[in-house]
């Protein structure tokens, strides 16, 4: 997963160790690495500097599980220039080896657009690339009638009950797709 995927209005850029720690260190950097503006409400909700250390050291270890992560650039044709809006990305199911749990955010002020669907409608196929994995598990809060929306729109259905291994935090709903058999 070394490539950008490209949608009709989104740029979706493999995140590397270089493009993190710019995103940690010098904003300056990571504007250049992605060549897009980079909002002055950067980083968007759950993506504090411990995530993103967290991440760096996710990076580096080969060895350990599935983990791949993409930073959302809006590159619309005629549109204003290219602006970071969001990130999200996966990572693997503790107990669950061929499940990977998917995570996103969207600064508040490119919310409401259909940016995060349009960004996860494509990182589902790419992900179902990866060997070996199978399905893919959201958590979100039941409160939260965006982040369902841009799930259910995306095929995921709700879970009754959290596959083990999916770190959902308590008072969180799962939503769950599987691979299709081709």
């Amino acid at each position: 997963m070394t490539s950008p995927l490209c949608t009709e209005r989104l740029e979706l850029i493999p995140a590397t160790r270089e493009i993190l720690e710019a995103d940690l260190n010098d904003w300056g950097q990571l504007a250049r690495l992605l060549h897009a503006a980079i909002p002055n409400a950067w980083p968007p909700p759950l993506m504090d500097k411990d995530v993103i250390r967290e991440f760096i050291r996710m990076c580096s270890d080969t060895g350990g599980s599935v983990f791949s992560t993409w930073y959302w650039v809006r590159n619309e044709p005629g549109g204003e220039g290219r602006v970071l809006v969001g990130n999200g990305g996966i990572l693997g199911a503790e107990n669950d080896h061929d499940s990977v749990v998917l995570g996103y955010s969207v600064l508040d002020e490119f919310q409401n657009n259909g940016y995060a669907t349009e960004a996860v409608r494509a990182l589902i196929p790419e992900i179902f690339t990866l060997p070996g994995i199978s399905r893919i598990i959201a958590t979100t809060y039941p409160d939260s009638g965006a982040s369902i929306r841009v799930l259910e729109k995306s095929g995921f259905s709700r879970a009754d009950r959290l596959p083990g291994g999916t770190g959902a935090e308590e008072g969180t709903v799962c939503y769950v797709l599987e691979k299709r058999s081709s």
